[in-house]
């Protein structure tokens, strides 16, 4: 099947759908200049994943903040906007036919694109989370204040440690978002995972999940998942070319 039958074919069984989920990973995000972690010449390249352990948080923040600024400036600090990719999802979901985006990625293109249903399975770099009493506030003036040498930051209203709003290592991903993800796989009649290797748990269970509920899976990568044995279309194509694609024809 040609790349623009499968898209037609894709965007038929959306509009058909009476629910339809996408799980995102990082290479719908690589596209906006955001540069893989895991791949080679990505950024656990140039930091050690050591250093942003929870664990480190707790027992060094004033060492782990003062690394996390740096890194968050190589990953985050350069003109990053959504592409078509995210757009095109936003799209899908402005025309009524996709339900739900969950997303591995920190990075917040989703909602920036129009998606207004997002789950965040692993957090979003631009918030920042009290460890203490939860309070949530914008990222950037606490990077602000870590440079100009307030470390470790924190909370003015408990006094507790400021901590950037994403799952470290060492850490569970957040309950209420993983259910919310599941339970978008299990009510999908369509599921498209696109972007992702599909091979980072939990995230890699949630195709499965969804076929086992009785959706179709749709994958959209660059290369072959470890789900593609059971990927009634699998798109070994460009995110930012087909995801488009599909949604110029629903």
């Amino acid at each position: 099947m040609s790349e623009d039958s499968a898209a037609a074919e894709v965007a038929r069984m959306l509009a058909a759908a009476d629910s339809a989920a996408a799980l995102t990973g990082a290479g719908v995000s690589t596209a906006s200049g955001i540069p893989d972690f895991r791949s080679e010449g990505g950024i656990w390249d140039e930091f050690d994943p050591s250093e942003f352990r929870y664990a480190r948080f707790r027992s060094d923040p004033d060492g782990f903040w003062e690394r996390r600024v740096e890194m968050h400036a190589a990953v985050y600090g350069g003109d990053i906007e959504p592409n078509a990719a995210h757009e095109a999802l936003g799209t899908l979901e402005q025309a009524g036919v996709l339900d739900t985006v969950v997303t591995q990625n920190i990075d917040g293109l989703h909602q920036a694109a129009g998606s207004e249903t997002v789950v965040e399975l692993h957090g979003n770099a631009d918030r920042v989370i009290c460890d203490g009493c939860g309070q949530q506030q914008r990222a950037a003036p606490v990077h602000e204040r870590v440079v100009d040498g307030d470390v470790p930051p924190r909370c003015s209203d408990c006094e507790g440690l400021l901590k950037p709003d994403v799952v470290l290592f060492g850490e569970s991903l957040p309950q209420t978002a993983l259910q919310r993800a599941r339970e978008s796989a299990r009510e999908a009649d369509i599921f498209l995972a696109a972007g992702s290797s599909l091979s980072v748990q939990p995230a890699s269970s949630l195709p499965r999940t969804a076929v086992r509920t009785g959706a179709t899976l749709v994958v959209v990568n660059l290369e072959e998942t470890p789900v593609s044995d059971i990927t009634e279309y699998e798109l070994l194509a460009d995110v930012t070319e087909m995801l488009p694609a599909i949604a110029d024809r629903v």
